[in-house]
């Protein structure tokens, strides 16, 4: 069970990172590429309209680019959101019954009389609010994957 998890959050890193490594590259290729058409076009129109219309130019030029990378990057984050599977109800009550393991309860019973319980009263509050946060956000994944 735990081996299954592990090789989950793997997988879902490994598409984490080839995506941002993607868009870092693209971010990187579409920045150099804009600044030198930036410059192209501001010496055209500097010399043509002046300085004011130069600038604006530019800007618009940049917001242009901004936008076309932005949508590409939506695209581009769906398609693999479409790809990457989702965990099923048999795994989901199989980490439900790992909760119910007796020598998991005998293991935390253990760890309450090593501590003791005035120590273990915060830990276990920070414990139920994860346990909260992340049954919130499993919930939530049910939906449809929000932007």
């Amino acid at each position: 069970m735990l081996q299954r998890m592990i090789a989950d959050v793997k997988e879902s890193t490994g598409h984490t990172v080839r995506l941002t490594s993607l868009a870092l590259a693209a971010a990187i290729g579409l920045f150099v590429t804009t600044c030198f058409l930036c410059a192209a076009a501001f010496v055209a129109v500097f010399q043509r309209y002046g300085l004011v219309a130069a600038c604006l130019t530019g800007a618009a030029i940049f917001f242009i680019v901004t936008l076309i990378a932005a949508i590409s990057y939506m695209v581009r984050k769906r398609t693999v959101a479409k790809h990457v599977p989702r965990p099923t109800e048999a795994a989901r009550s199989a980490a439900q019954s790992l909760l119910a393991d007796p020598m998991l309860l005998a293991s935390g019973l253990q760890v309450v009389r090593m501590i003791g319980m005035k120590r273990l009263v915060p830990i276990l509050a920070v414990g139920g609010l994860a346990l909260g946060l992340l049954a919130r956000s499993q919930m939530s994944g049910d939906a449809e994957p929000a932007e």
